[in-house]
């Protein structure tokens, strides 16, 4: 194997592409940034696919400068020559004595081999990686998972194979279940990956060599040494989002294979949430954390823009306090750690910071609130009189409001909402808004974790997509196989449980509820917002989750009358988590 390169520099030791044989006989290559003095030191361990050469601001520089610029905090005591996407900056956690392992996954980077993002084949990667890790001289044999997105995802994957010496797992804004949280919401096919897939992994394949990127924190190639034609770059790869388009249900090889088995979870986890981060990571983190046999699992959840948290004194302090219990024995105080830590959202991007013991929360007062068509009102009791609410398939639908709220209201967990529904065709797709109104009408939204415009909760169904898993459904969580496809008779009346992702907001009194069911992505009223280079030049309300391509949503299917039918026999409603104040 090729002998790495080793320097001292900025008060770590730096070891650069450090190879790492796998079980296979495929050479991965790390980055080793540890202490300048000789000892054992606990480890924190990221595989993934963006470029561990590749400088933060250099392909996320939108997010990067908005970052430093609204969170000093976030560079202060650092160089930041070192900062790379979505994971620890090295000299904030060095100088504390651990180790901080960055290995390009297989087939991104300066790591060869063929791409498929979130494989089990990487899965396996990443437990040789934590064990290769164990084993090294300057290592204490404990190493902890910590990073964002891809880096918080695949922690859920290799906890399930148990490798011996992974000791905690930080899983911070990480979807697990590939197939509802990410591809296919509802069974509707989400574009997300069309737009992420070639923006944030293809750009970085390894083989791009001299027509990649150069990196500024030692000046050679980031997805070097070769360079690769484009046809080989092609034949190296799996297509993400032809693959979401393929699988279309969650029965799929595909899909089950990139599955957690949450009764294999068992590593000490903390699940840490952004209440804005609607069709991607939060439905994980609650999932993860509910349903993982983990004996040790917390959950803490807050708001603004996806990366920040992670990086802000808030965050670094969270995280050092619970891998410095776990890697080193401390006494961080995690001890007396609450088990579910929540910055409750008030309007005006204002969280307050509350201490729960679980999650839902028992206190929850489980809030029917039905449909009536008649004024197309939310109401507290059953609809005494039948009607009905006719909208386009692709529409922008029906709005139910409350009456302007006798008193402020927390609506804090996860949300259901059944509806009674029938389409003019064999299928109908659902896109449900929570919203919340003030006084004047004008809609609450939140900077949320991509979009700065986003709604309260947001959830989908496809009909045909509509049984229900009888053994994991919960009343306020349904749960859909996604097994089979049961399209629709015209005409005919269908009940539809639909699954709205947590959210948190305090509406004050005065203040109105919404629920919006439309035949298209919700769009913010107040116009488009600037995107970011790497997903999008507009932002419109959901960001880069939108479910429009028309080979899933052909005109003809979908594009016909919808009907929420209401009142005796057919109870629509939605299902809010009202929690009471605290006495």
């Amino acid at each position: 194997m090729t002998e790495f390169q080793s320097e001292v520099r900025d008060g770590m030791r730096i070891d650069w592409d450090v190879p790492i044989r796998v079980d296979d006989g495929l050479v991965l290559r790390a980055d080793v940034f540890r202490p300048t003095a000789d000892g054992k030191h606990p480890v924190i361990l990221t595989y993934g696919p963006y470029g561990k050469w590749l400088h933060f601001e250099d392909l996320y520089t939108d997010q990067w400068r908005r970052m430093i610029e609204q969170h000093p905090d976030v560079p202060a005591g650092s160089t930041n020559k070192y900062q790379n996407w979505e994971v620890v900056d090295p000299e904030k956690w060095v100088p504390d004595g651990y180790v901080c392992v960055r290995v390009d996954s297989r087939g991104a980077g300066r790591s060869p081999g063929h791409l498929d993002i979130w494989s089990a084949r990487e899965a396996q990667d990443l437990y040789h990686c934590i064990e290769w890790a164990a084993e090294q001289p300057w290592s204490n044999g404990k190493v902890g998972l910590n990073g964002i997105s891809y880096y918080a995802m695949n922690q859920w994957q290799v906890a399930v194979l148990q490798p011996p010496h992974l000791a905690a797992i930080c899983v911070w804004e990480g979807a697990a279940d590939y197939y509802r949280d990410l591809s296919h919401h509802g069974g509707i096919l989400c574009t997300f990956g069309r737009a992420w897939f070639p923006s944030q992994v293809i750009r970085v394949q390894h083989g791009r060599g001299t027509k990649g990127y150069r990196s500024r924190m030692n000046g050679d190639w980031v997805s070097g040494p070769p360079t690769m034609t484009e046809e080989g770059l092609g034949g190296n790869r799996r297509d993400f989002y032809e693959d979401c388009w393929k699988n279309p249900l969650s029965s799929n090889e595909y899909w089950r294979s990139r599955m957690p088995d949450w009764s294999k979870v068992k590593a000490p986890l903390l699940s840490a949430a952004n209440w804005g981060g609607q069709g991607l990571h939060p439905r994980g983190n609650f999932e993860g954390f509910v349903r993982s046999a983990s004996k040790q699992k917390w959950l803490e959840v807050h708001g603004i823009e996806h990366w920040t948290h992670f990086y802000t004194d808030y965050g670094v302090t969270l995280q050092k306090k619970f891998f410095g219990h776990f890697l080193k024995g401390e006494d961080t105080g995690w001890k007396r750690q609450p088990k579910v830590v929540l910055q409750v959202r008030h309007p005006g991007e204002r969280f307050v910071e509350r201490h729960e013991r679980e999650w839902p929360l028992a206190r929850t007062r489980w809030t029917k609130l039905y449909l009536n068509p008649a004024d197309q009102s939310l109401v507290r009791t059953p609809v005494g009189r039948r009607g009905a609410v006719t909208y386009d398939g692709f529409g922008e639908g029906a709005t139910f409001l409350t009456p302007p709220l006798p008193r402020e209201t927390e609506v804090t967990g996860p949300i259901a909402a059944k509806l009674f529904v029938s389409s003019q065709t064999i299928d109908a797709d659902l896109f449900l808004v929570v919203r919340v109104l003030t006084p004047n009408m004008k809609e609450v939204v939140f900077q949320g974790a991509l979009d700065p415009h986003t709604p309260i909760a947001q959830g989908w169904l496809r009909a045909s997509h509509r049984k229900l898993d009888p053994k994991l459904t919960l009343p306020y969580r349904p749960y859909h196989t996604h097994d089979e496809k049961q399209p629709l008779t015209p005409g005919k009346v269908y009940e539809l449980d639909v699954e709205v992702w947590p959210t948190s907001i305090v509406v004050p009194a005065g203040y109105r509820i919404g629920l919006t069911a439309r035949g298209r992505d919700y769009e913010y009223p107040g116009g488009p917002s600037t995107g970011l280079g790497t997903l999008g030049a507009v932002f419109t309300g959901v960001g880069p989750f939108q479910h429009n391509d028309p080979r899933d949503r052909p005109a003809e299917i979908f594009g016909r009358r919808v009907t929420i039918h209401c009142g005796p026999g057919h109870q629509s409603y939605v299902l809010l988590p009202i929690v009471p104040p605290a006495r």
